[in-house]
């Protein structure tokens, strides 16, 4: 086993931890990343490419919650619940129906609309420096729903939105068909984010990032942490190759956080949302930007030589499979709206990272600021990892 030791150590090598990595290192601190993976290969390649700053909604909502045992005990619902997981995760879900009151909602809703206020700035500042500023794209992003009644219902959603200054643009149909006009007719209206900015390909964004730490002088170690301890003198990180003894160590690792948490005695509610995604090749995708079919709850999203289809809440933890049903649902979801769609070219399954409340955890530990988290971000890994990056900093430097 190696022995060595770092003035940083990164555990986790998706979108936060490159950004944190490659913001210590410019900042000229020693910085050294676990990732047993190909960087940026988790939720981080797998998502929906949007830098998503209107997304302050948080999952849990006073709708969701009236809802929630039909939501979760459908299999084919947007937002689901593997059953086989329910008693290991019953004491999240207890949590997540609290956060869904309307004063927890509210105050949950501030609380990320803080975080994503400069998103869009942050990310057009780091696509210049990491060189891939040619695969954004500034064409908003496009909510549509079914019903006038699903419309009508999302009128406290869209008030919020705007109470925080979210540009949002209502369409009737004949203006969603003038923006999208391969779109099928659609009842209810549609919710245009016309700042909102996309990835052409978010894999390509990752290998950026992590070859821009690589070139800064980022080291990456192709290992799986095991245990974590504070010691007399730093942080000793276990792995199955490795023992480090860091100055400091960031948590970022995702999904695979909370049992790290927990070895340090500061427990947090973390537990995983299975993300899922199906692409089909072709040149010209049916759609121009994202485009989420609010009842599905999942987005179509164009990408370079192929067209995206993700999204959905499967909550069931790290162990389990991929399931097929999810995978069928989304297929035949998305052939709802573009019946010619064809056999996908390909699927995936990642791990999303959740907290009760959606507001990730970017704090020290409860035992000092030598051990940093940096994880729990959900469905806006992506759009905060600059942000994060910066408030990473921030601490550590304090």
């Amino acid at each position: 086993m190696k022995k060595t030791t770092t003035d940083i150590a990164v555990v986790g090598g998706g979108v936060i931890g490159l950004a944190v990595a490659l913001q210590m290192r410019r900042e000229g601190r020693e910085v050294l990343v676990f990732e047993p993976n190909e960087p940026g290969s988790g939720a981080s390649f797998g998502n929906a490419g949007t830098i998503a700053d209107y997304a302050i909604i948080p999952v849990g909502t006073p709708s969701v919650l009236k809802n929630l045992a039909s939501l979760m005990l459908n299999v084919d619902s947007p937002l689901s619940i593997r059953k086989a997981a329910l008693p290991m995760l019953f004491p999240w879900l207890m949590r997540f129906a609290y956060e869904s009151l309307p004063h927890r909602y509210r105050d949950n809703t501030g609380r990320i609309a803080n975080l994503l206020s400069d998103a869009s700035s942050s990310w057009l500042t780091l696509a210049s420096e990491i060189g891939v500023s040619d695969l954004l794209s500034a064409k908003g992003c496009l909510y549509l729903y079914q019903t006038t009644e699903a419309f009508k219902a999302a009128s406290s959603d869209i008030a919020l939105r705007q109470n925080y200054g979210i540009s949002q643009e209502l369409l009737s149909s004949y203006e969603i068909r003038s923006l999208e006009p391969n779109l099928p007719e659609i009842e209810g209206g549609g919710l245009f984010f016309p700042n909102a900015i996309n990835f052409t390909d978010p894999g390509r964004v990752m290998d950026a990032i992590a070859a821009a730490a690589r070139q800064s002088g980022v080291e990456f170690i192709r290992s799986a942490v095991s245990a974590i301890a504070r010691e007399a003198n730093g942080v000793k990180i276990m792995s199955t190759t490795h023992e480090i003894q860091a100055r400091s160590v960031v948590i970022a690792a995702g999904a695979h956080s909370g049992r790290l948490a927990r070895q340090i005695g500061d427990p947090v509610p973390l537990d995983t949302e299975r993300g899922y995604h199906l692409e089909f090749d072709m040149q010209t995708a049916p759609v121009e930007r994202p485009v989420c079919p609010t009842h599905h709850g999942f987005y179509f999203c164009p990408m370079e030589g192929r067209l995206r289809v993700a999204g959905t809440v499967e909550l069931g933890g790290l162990a389990a499979p991929p399931n097929r049903r999810r995978i069928d649902l989304l297929l035949s979801n998305a052939r709802r709206v573009f019946p010619h769609l064809g056999e996908p070219s390909r699927t995936w399954m990642g791990f999303r990272p959740s907290m009760p409340d959606s507001v990730p955890v970017i704090r020290p530990s409860k035992g000092g600021k030598d051990i940093v988290f940096a994880f729990g971000h959900g469905h806006i890994g992506l759009t905060l990892a600059p942000r994060t990056a910066r408030m990473v900093s921030s601490i550590l430097a304090a």
